[in-house]
């Protein structure tokens, strides 16, 4: 079964031109072209293009979901990926909206507000069982335990280290360094000494994280934000550095 770039346009509720535009880019390349000119698409087209559509609602530019898509060959184990990321949106925005009901409604009757109920949906543990998943439940707690014990100008600064990496890994991208660079290979012992504060690094974890940098577009866009391939260019010098300065 295949579907003409008209009619998937419509569904998608994009243009022909964009599509066109995704093809141009060797995004989504139409399953076959016909003897008139027109670009029609078949059902691992129509996933592909699903796929990306997805990345866009998520903030991702075109090159960083060229180098997502190329990143997950396995299809339904990227489409996992996805459905387990909506769904916890979903879960987390639909606390975000009972939060805010409640908070309105205890404010129009004039009653007390309860800091848990206020906040609830917006917190960091919202990750917590795909950490557990990830890296074990006494990872999750150790970082968890830390985490709440530290002061508000003990968050910022942490953050701020973090903040402080993506820029510079942007930077020095956009500059025309390599991953394998000094001055880049320092950044990513920067980047294992942030790590270390939480956890033990090893070479698994940063590898793997680092792989995570890519696939999961929540974390991707952190860095992406520092210019188009920075996210894919933080992997690539994580990955080095692990091979080289961590053992297992």
């Amino acid at each position: 079964m295949e579907w003409s770039i008209q009619e998937i346009a419509r569904r998608a509720g994009t243009t022909s031109r964009t599509l066109r535009h995704y093809g141009d880019v060797g995004l989504l390349v139409p399953s076959r072209t016909g003897a008139n000119g027109y670009r029609y698409y078949d059902q691992e087209a129509l996933v592909r293009l699903q796929r990306i559509l997805l990345l866009r609602e998520l903030g991702l530019s075109l090159p960083a979901i060229k180098d997502v898509l190329e990143g997950q060959r396995d299809t339904t184990a990227a489409l996992r990926a996805h459905l387990r990321l909506l769904e916890g949106e979903r879960e987390r925005i639909g606390r975000q909206i009972a939060s805010v009901r409640t908070t309105l409604h205890r404010t129009e009757q004039g009653e007390e507000l309860m800091a848990e109920e206020v906040l609830d949906g917006f917190d960091h543990t919202a990750y917590a069982q795909e950490v557990t998943e990830r890296w074990g439940r006494e990872a999750y707690a150790r970082s968890d335990r830390w985490w709440r014990g530290l002061g508000e100008a003990e968050r910022a600064a942490f953050q701020g280290e973090h903040d402080a990496l993506a820029r510079a890994y942007g930077e020095a991208r956009a500059a025309g360094l390599e991953a394998g660079d000094d001055a880049v290979q320092d950044l990513a012992r920067r980047h294992c000494a942030w790590l270390s504060v939480t956890t033990e690094v090893t070479r698994a974890y940063v590898t793997g994280l680092a792989e995570m940098y890519v696939a999961d577009p929540r974390f991707g866009r952190n860095y992406d934000r520092y210019g188009d391939g920075t996210a894919v260019f933080v992997r690539d010098a994580l990955t080095i550095y692990a091979r080289h300065r961590l053992s297992d």
